[in-house]
């Protein structure tokens, strides 16, 4: 278990290469995921706190874009 994971974060990245614009993880947690001018995934916090949101937001990403990571 990473560090991060025992102070109950998670690491969160994102393949903007992949991501489709869709805005599903903004509607799922608008506090960790925005998007840019282009419609494309920006990350507000690359380790967040872990919450259904966060886990939400990555399982509903249409084009497999965003994942958790070891920290």
């Amino acid at each position: 278990m990473s560090a991060a994971e025992q102070d109950g974060q998670v690491h969160v990245v994102a393949d903007r290469d992949t991501c489709i614009g869709a805005g599903m993880c903004v509607m799922s947690a608008d506090d960790v995921f925005d998007q840019d001018d282009d419609g494309l995934v920006t990350l507000l916090v690359e380790d967040p706190p872990d919450s259904t949101a966060v886990r939400r937001a990555v399982a509903g990403c249409p084009s497999g874009a965003l994942r958790i990571a070891p920290g």
